[in-house]
């Protein structure tokens, strides 16, 4: 199968690939070589979005630098 990588960095996993995993929603992701591996996992808010919703409070990260930050990210 193959994939194509856009000028943003996305790609379409084919839906063959994702055939008994369709409720999955979040994977983990590495580097093995020359390959790109995609685990599936489950995320419990009480774990790790507990954390990094911590984690964006400490920094004083408002919803509106997101909307900023994602704005810039998308003209350039």
């Amino acid at each position: 199968m193959l994939a194509k990588k856009t000028f943003k960095n996305q790609i379409t996993i084919p839906k063959a690939v994702l055939e008994g995993i369709e409720d999955v929603e979040y994977f983990s992701i590495s580097r093995d070589d020359d390959s790109i591996v995609l685990k599936p996992i489950s995320i419990s808010d009480d774990s790790i979005l507990k954390n990094i919703r911590k984690k964006i409070k400490a920094l004083g990260i408002r919803p509106d630098d997101i909307k900023n930050a994602i704005y810039r990210a998308r003209k350039s």
